[in-house]
């Protein structure tokens, strides 16, 4: 259950790099990509809107440019500011345009299987992008320019397919594990699955997806993140 309330939000947010320097380097990876998702998804949701659109854009960009050295060094300082600012950014988007499948699917997995949120959400993002990029070849294009990709020449679906690789990458890069290797055992995955399917989709972020997704479509996805 998600709660929230006026007496729950803070009045004040300090970002500040200076604090994050002894972040360990697996939990940088988790939230940074964590962050990405919240870029990406609030992009291409289908509540996109054009103020949004101008932060999930520099926060795509913040965070494939400098999130590798803010994990590969964490006492990068000028790296973890533009982290910290691209992620501030996201979450400025998604408040806007909200999230979408990549969230719905994350949260059961942190309920049944007691895996952090950033990390589930990373581990789900690649496989949720390629069955999502369908929906909005456009965007997800767009989403491979921002991230440095040359994608002179192509049409937008190809386009599309080049943000999933550029995002599959980054993923690999950062060591970012497979729920078969966050402590999901398959048979228990396959006995709740379709109950998570049913609890992602009544989250209403789904709902948000450029690809609707039905129970069994996402059981599917959850087995190919696995």
């Amino acid at each position: 259950m998600l709660i929230g309330g006026s007496h729950t939000i803070p009045d004040v947010a300090l970002v500040d790099p200076m604090l994050t320097l002894s972040m360990p380097r697996d939990l940088t990876a988790s939230t940074g990509i964590d962050a990405l998702c919240h870029a990406i998804e609030a992009y291409v949701s289908v509540k996109a809107n054009p103020m949004a659109d101008i932060f999930c854009l520099s926060a795509i960009r913040l965070l494939s440019e400098n999130l590798r050295q803010a994990w590969a060094d964490g006492r990068n300082v000028e790296a973890r500011g533009r982290t910290m600012l691209g992620a501030m950014q996201a979450g400025i988007a998604f408040s806007n345009s909200s999230v979408t499948l990549v969230h719905g699917m994350s949260r059961p997995v942190g309920a049944h299987f007691h895996v952090a949120h950033g990390v589930s959400n990373a581990a789900l993002l690649g496989v949720v992008m390629e069955f999502s990029l369908v929906g909005n070849p456009r965007r997800f294009a767009e989403i491979a320019r921002v991230m440095g990709e040359n994608i002179t020449g192509l049409n937008d679906l190809e386009g599309a397919r080049k943000a999933v690789e550029a995002v599959k990458q980054l993923i690999v890069d950062l060591k970012i594990p497979k729920l078969r290797d966050l402590g999901v055992k398959k048979a228990r995955l396959e006995e709740v699955a379709p109950q998570m399917a049913r609890d992602a989709i009544a989250s209403g972020s789904p709902g948000n997806n450029p690809r609707q997704a039905t129970e069994d479509e996402i059981v599917e996805l959850y087995h190919m993140a696995y």
